[in-house]
């Protein structure tokens, strides 16, 4: 057994850039490049395995056809999405759905609970997290208006941040962001303003409006995060949430550390650094932007190096 190294898929958007190449070297499509699905099983863009006897195979054959590798899991479908997100200019603002909804309304798609690590940003950048309509009545008079200024909330971020997004939460990336973004594997997005923007043949984009109202949180929740941090043997752990839809924790590495886990299969990104994992007398390299799975049964592994990982699992 060995662990799954992923080629990922990038997604050309008219807010995307061109810094998933400067950051991280990797060879995008074109220079409005916003999206890196970096572990994905989701039909929309599956990942392919690199390495080992499923080299070639989408992560979506290897979730259906090796179970196993998984703990053989109850879920049909692989549950989580791993994205780097390239905010060259301001997102839709936007809301996603929860489950039943979503099942109901989006053929059996999941719901979109989502979380976002703040790789890095313009200095005082903010981004759009909730709104401040008291009721749906309210909410419907703010959108039919256009007063965007005061319904929409404006936080500021910073580099090492990290928000917890429900499903229900509006909310919008805003210019000079790169953002790693752990998911419910999910492709439905609501928007609810866009700036009037246009596409490439002079059409306003298309809204959801109806949808969206359907499934907004009103009032708004706050959720907030409160990290804790764990030292153990060169590593530090903290983790960021622990929810029924996934757990995500940021690994930093300094020197060698030690781990083992049989019956939890792992997402693993690179953030930053540089290392090499060490496996049952195989070494593979680790650089920034290298995206793998620590299957089930896989036994004890050591990490070396100067590192920080994003990681999660459901």
């Amino acid at each position: 057994m060995q662990p799954l190294f992923l080629k990922p898929v990038f997604k050309e958007r008219i807010w995307g850039g061109t810094t998933l190449h400067t950051a991280f070297g990797y060879e995008i499509p074109n220079e409005h490049t916003g999206e890196c699905w970096a572990i994905s099983a989701h039909p929309h863009g599956p990942s392919i395995i690199e390495n080992g006897p499923y080299a070639g195979m989408g992560l979506d054959q290897v979730w259906r056809k090796h179970p196993e590798l998984f703990g053989n899991p109850i879920e049909e479908v692989f549950p989580l999405l791993t994205k780097i997100l390239d905010a060259n200019m301001d997102l839709s603002v936007q809301v996603h759905p929860e489950d039943n909804y979503a099942k109901i309304h989006e053929n059996g798609e999941l719901g979109k609970t989502e979380c976002w690590y703040i790789l890095d940003c313009k200095e005082d950048a903010d981004m759009i997290f909730g709104h401040n309509a008291q009721s749906k009545e309210e909410l419907i008079q703010q959108i039919n208006e256009g007063n965007w200024n005061e319904m929409l909330r404006r936080v500021k971020i910073k580099p090492g941040d990290f928000f917890y997004v429900p499903s229900g939460t509006i909310h919008a990336l805003c210019e000079g962001t790169l953002v790693l973004e752990t998911q419910q594997s999910s492709d439905t997005t609501y928007r609810v303003y866009d700036y009037d923007r246009r596409d490439d043949n002079g059409n306003l984009r298309e809204l959801h409006l109806e949808k969206a109202i359907d499934v907004t949180t009103v009032p708004h929740r706050e959720t907030g995060v409160t990290p804790s941090v764990e030292e153990k043997e060169n590593v530090r752990i903290t983790t960021f949430v622990e929810s029924e839809f996934f757990s995500v924790y940021k690994w930093d590495i300094t020197g060698k550390s030690t781990f083992s886990y049989d019956d939890q299969y792992l997402l693993m990104s690179v953030i930053n650094g540089d290392g090499s994992l060490v496996h049952d007398g195989e070494r593979y390299t680790l650089n920034k932007g290298t995206h793998f799975i620590i299957p089930v049964g896989l036994g004890e592994f050591s990490i070396e190096g100067d590192c920080q990982f994003i990681v999660s699992h459901k």
